[in-house]
């Protein structure tokens, strides 16, 4: 799809043109799968998250403006869709161990559930040290999955600003988790 088709498409899009959202579904299903498969781990569950990736897009559609951010946009949502299902995923303890399993080493695997709740603490503690714009932008995007422009839009601020404050915010978390070595950063990355 060229940028110009693309562009077309979210115009139609814009006017409630359903085979618009049908063009980039076909388009952008196969590649937001393999990002999806990627990220997950495992296959299931990816198709209910991307329909609900295109049940955004269309109820979004006429917020939409610009063709030229349209493939961030879209990962995006995928993205953070697929951060609550690895939360809501981990809150399984079978799927925490195959979870586990497939992301760490051998040598990591015998992280005990201590461990894990001094991380968690951890990470909680510097989330609420963090000032108060920080934190409510980086709860927005993170535990209520909100996109930069959706948190923008809420709170009234550029996108920009969300950008910013969410830059220092993942800095300062990352960070200071450091001194918990490999296993934090797979934790950052697991849940933020």
């Amino acid at each position: 799809m060229k940028q110009l088709d693309l562009e077309e498409i979210l115009i139609k899009l814009a006017k409630d043109d359903e085979s618009s959202l049908e063009a980039l579904f076909s388009y952008y299903y196969p590649r937001l799968y393999n990002f999806s498969k990627s990220f997950l781990k495992l296959e299931a569950g990816i198709d209910d998250i991307l329909q609900e990736v295109f049940v955004k897009i269309w109820q979004k559609r006429k917020s939409i403006k610009s063709a030229n951010t349209f493939n961030s946009y879209i990962f995006t949502i995928t993205r953070n869709l697929l951060l609550n299902e690895l939360r809501a995923r981990l809150n399984n303890e079978n799927l925490k161990e195959e979870v586990k399993k497939l992301s760490i080493g051998s040598e990591y695997s015998s992280i005990d559930q201590v461990e894990y709740s001094e991380l968690e603490e951890k990470a909680n503690q510097l989330i609420n040290e963090l000032p108060e714009r920080q934190k409510e932008i980086f709860v927005l995007s993170r535990s209520e999955g909100l996109t930069h422009n959706e948190i923008a839009d809420k709170l009234g601020i550029t996108t920009k600003t969300v950008e910013y404050h969410m830059s220092l915010a993942i800095k300062y978390i990352k960070g200071n988790l450091k001194d918990y070595g490999v296993v934090s950063m797979l934790y950052f990355y697991l849940f933020f």
